[in-house]
Formats: structure tokens, C-alpha cells, sequence
């Protein structure tokens, strides 16, 4: 069974059955990366947490509304967004707030096998390359190549185009590799 497969039978089970070792289960799955986004947004973990925590809450609430949800990933994005962005607004309500003004400030959170092979050092340019790209991108980046989100997720929960993150996601990949030194996207 698929992780999609798996996460679609967990939510009928939540939604149907009001199944609360489902509905763990997908707690278990969500919060730790939920909480990671709301973090890029709020820059506050207490209130990230906090934010993935209210998420949560309000599934269980309304989960019977469960059965409608196409995709529970961007779902649960969206949401997380939603919340996070409300929550900006209430902490300072005299400023707007855009996703392209937000500072976002993202670590890479595990290795892969290829990181392992690769010196401190790459892995220091790679990492500077990631932060000095401009917010929208560096979130867009991470929520693909970090949450492992399809383009057509983040393009939901984001409220753009699918061509407007391939274009996010070729520029961000330019100006790592430009950082490392790789030559085939060079224009020589």
C-alpha cells in the first residue's frame, strides 16, 4: 500500500468511524513537518507548534468533513497556512503580511544517502545557496525537495501555478548549482 493509499485509509477510518488510533496515526505522520512550516511562516516554535496542534484539533472536530478531502497533504498545508497567516495578522494587526515578505530561515532536517558522500564544506555552500534564495522561493524549495511535496501540492497550498513553481524550482536549482560549481546549467 502506497503512503497515499495509507493516508487516504486513515482518514475514512477518522472520518467514518471516529477511529482515534487513526487519527493518531496521522498526527504522527503530519505535526513534526506542519509544525516546520508553520515555523517558516510565524518564527516562533511555540507557536508553530501550537498552529499544528490547532490543525489537528479542528480535524477532529469537523471529521466528518474528511470524506470530501481529495488530497489530506495539501489539505492539512492549506490549513496550516491559513492558521499561521491568521495568527500573524492577530500578533501585529496594523501590518499585512505576504508570502513574499516573509523571512524564511529552513535547516535541512535529515541526510540523504548522497549528503553523506558529500564534504562539510559543499554541504556549507549548498546550505548558504538555499538561504540566500528569496523567501517564496527557499519555501517553495524546501516544501518540495524537503517535505517531498508534488509541484501541484505546493502549488495548492501556495495559490499559484504549477509553472510558476517550475520556475521557482529551476531558478532555486541554478543558483545552488551555481553556488557548488556545477557546470551544466552554466551558459558558457
Amino acid at each position: 500500500m502506497t503512503e497515499e493509499a495509507n493516508i487516504q485509509l486513515l482518514a475514512e477510518r477518522v472520518a467514518s468511524l471516529g477511529d482515534e488510533q487513526a487519527y493518531k496515526a496521522l498526527f504522527r505522520i503530519f505535526y513534526k513537518p506542519l509544525s516546520q512550516f508553520a515555523y517558516s511562516i510565524v518564527k516562533s516554535w511555540e507557536s508553530a507548534e501550537e498552529i499544528a496542534s490547532d490543525v489537528f484539533m479542528n480535524v477532529w472536530r469537523n471529521r466528518e468533513r474528511l470524506l470530501q478531502v481529495q488530497n489530506l497533504r495539501v489539505y492539512l498545508y492549506v490549513s496550516t497556512k491559513n492558521i499561521a497567516l491568521n495568527y500573524l495578522t492577530k500578533e501585529a494587526r496594523t501590518r499585512h503580511f505576504s508570502l513574499d515578505e516573509l523571512a524564511v530561515d529552513f535547516s535541512v532536517s535529515y541526510a540523504t544517502p548522497e549528503q553523506i558522500y558529500i564534504s562539510g564544506e559543499m554541504v556549507k555552500k549548498i546550505q548558504a545557496a538555499i538561504n540566500d534564495l528569496p523567501p517564496k522561493r527557499k519555501m517553495i524549495f524546501k516544501l518540495i525537495r524537503e517535505d517531498g511535496l508534488k509541484y501541484k501540492e505546493v502549488a495548492q497550498i501556495l495559490d499559484i501555478s504549477v509553472n510558476t513553481i517550475d520556475v521557482h524550482m529551476a531558478q532555486a536549482l541554478k543558483k545552488i548549482s551555481e553556488a557548488i560549481n556545477l557546470s551544466f546549467f552554466r551558459s558558457e
